[in-house]
């Protein structure tokens, strides 16, 4: 079955995982895909990730993250910008996620980045997803 929005897949298959107290998920691996579990390491959402080498095409393995007394460290997730209507911002229209305490993801000229970094460099793009 091809996929038609592969950022909606990851973080429906990662909200999947969650419910099933997996402690790790394996999906289709694209450069977005990498980008955005890059992303979730770097802010302390997910504990690692690891892009498995296979001769029809990569799998990306994320390591979730989760702490015994407070579950996982991933609460919300929310899809943005979909196939069927895109969602683009300006550097000015950056949203600001759980006032600091998430993450609006960004694909920008200069590739996918949070929307912290975005506003530093003041560029705007497509925004992909927020994550808290």
């Amino acid at each position: 079955m091809a996929i038609n929005d592969h950022v909606s897949n990851l973080l429906a298959r990662i909200r999947n995982a969650q419910m099933a107290r997996f402690e790790q998920l394996e999906l289709p691996c694209s450069h977005v895909l990498e980008n955005v579990a890059r992303i979730l390491k770097e802010e302390g959402f997910i504990r690692n990730f690891r892009v498995i080498a296979e001769k029809n095409q990569p799998t990306l393995k994320i390591f979730l993250k989760s702490v015994p007394e407070a579950g996982y460290a991933i609460k919300g997730m929310k899809r943005v910008s979909r196939p069927g209507r895109r969602v683009y911002v300006g550097k000015d229209d950056i949203p600001t996620v759980k006032n600091g305490f998430g993450v609006a993801i960004i694909s920008t000229s200069r590739g996918v980045m949070t929307g912290e970094k975005a506003k530093k460099l003041s560029i705007g793009g497509e925004l992909l997803c927020e994550v808290w």
